[in-house]
């Protein structure tokens, strides 16, 4: 049955994804069944967005109740999640202002919106500049990409929306070097994902936002994969003490349903955005809303925070083991549950033999595995992966 599904969805889906042979019938907890019947414990939780693991019974049921209500019915109105929804997200992040999105890419589109549209009201030019960094990665829609640091995304795509710069991560002369009067925003991640797990140094952090505060530059922070607690702080900017004129969020955020949001100051509300400058037919519809009102009351009521700060040294601690034992390993790098393994080559083989031994790894270029599991794991899940990866090993 499994292959059969397989061969239809090769027949019928574009072919913009290199898939695991695997059809997945459902989740418990931190573990995937396919259609075979075969467990799976899951340490990439649909990329960073399954924090609470799957099938949790609350989360399940507030979207059950919420279908019964309403679905959707469009921002000409007000609905109740969505207000619910935003003051939530306010008080956990501390930023002012929230516009809901469908997705990551889309709070990525709407921030450089507000970075330009707050430049273009100071000065009246269009000619603006974005500074981001090499090995970012923002999403994969015209704006996103733009900003994305790496060329093999871009440059069949060519040319992208312009006026964007490079800079190096945690290089602050990079940064300072491409700074001019035009320049509108600085925006990076701030644990990069995809580039390779490199979390922000805190003196980069404080430097970047000091430049900007000199220069009245946005910064803007992605914090799509590593904010909702991923780092042991809400958002990883947190930790830093670093706050952002602009973020995005999403993935965590929904827990599975499709949604985001870009946040920013009041400073930035008052002079970015009006009426008719941006919208969405989606975005922040009752039942999405809903899935985040639930999301961050559940991350309270279960103290995935503190959970996270718990367990995620015990994974550390697993995986530099690992490093020591194995020479082709050759460094451990990232924040919380947000982990990478370097290694001295490719590691597609590593994940294939991990998934035939029940194991669900990611990568995070062609020689990181990439450890962001559901935040609900525990240390026995973790030696149960460090169990199964030395197997694949």
């Amino acid at each position: 049955m499994q292959q059969q599904y397989i061969e239809e969805a090769e027949k019928a889906l574009l072919h913009t994804y290199n898939r695991y042979p695997i059809v997945w019938e459902r989740g418990e907890g931190v573990h995937l069944y396919d259609l075979e019947g075969k467990e799976y414990l899951d340490f990439v939780a649909g990329i960073a967005v399954f924090a609470l693991g799957y099938r949790n019974k609350e989360y399940n049921d507030a979207l059950k109740e919420q279908i019964d209500k309403i679905i959707h019915t469009s921002n000409y109105y007000y609905n109740v999640p969505a207000v619910e929804a935003a003051k939530k997200m306010k008080d956990v992040s501390g930023m002012d202002r929230v516009f809901f999105t469908n997705s990551g890419a889309e709070a990525v589109e709407g921030a450089i919106k507000a970075a330009r549209k707050y430049a273009y009201l100071k000065d009246g030019r269009t000619d603006h500049e974005i500074i981001a960094m090499n090995h970012s990665f923002h999403g994969r829609t015209f704006g996103a990409l733009s900003v994305t640091g790496n060329p093999k995304y871009r440059e069949a795509f060519e040319p992208m929306i312009g006026n964007v710069k490079f800079a190096e991560m945690n290089d602050f002369d990079s940064v300072k070097a491409l700074v001019n009067d035009r320049t509108c925003a600085i925006i990076f991640e701030t644990v990069q994902g995809e580039g390779g797990i490199y979390p922000a140094e805190k003196e980069f952090m404080e430097q970047v936002k000091s430049l900007c505060g000199e220069k009245d530059i946005l910064l803007i922070l992605d914090e799509i994969q590593c904010g909702m607690g991923r780092t042991g702080s809400m958002y990883a900017w947190q930790r830093y003490g670093v706050k952002p004129d602009i973020m995005t969020t999403a993935k965590a955020l929904g827990c599975g349903i499709p949604v985001g949001a870009f946040l920013m100051t009041e400073r930035v509300a008052e002079h970015s955005l009006a009426s008719g400058d941006h919208g969405t037919t989606y975005g922040g519809n009752p039942l999405a809303a809903a899935a985040i009102c639930k999301v961050l009351e559940l991350f309270g009521k279960n103290h995935i925070l503190e959970h996270v700060n718990e367990v995620a040294p015990y994974l550390e601690k697993r995986l530099d083991t690992l490093m020591e034992k194995y020479d082709f390993i050759k460094a451990r790098r990232g924040a919380g549950l947000m982990q990478g393994l370097v290694f001295d080559r490719p590691v597609a083989d590593i994940i294939n033999r991990a998934l035939e031994n029940g194991l669900v790894l990611i990568n995070a270029g062609t020689d990181i595995i990439r450890f962001v599991p559901p935040l609900i794991i525990t240390e026995a899940d973790v030696d149960v992966m460090v169990e199964r990866l030395e197997r694949s090993f």
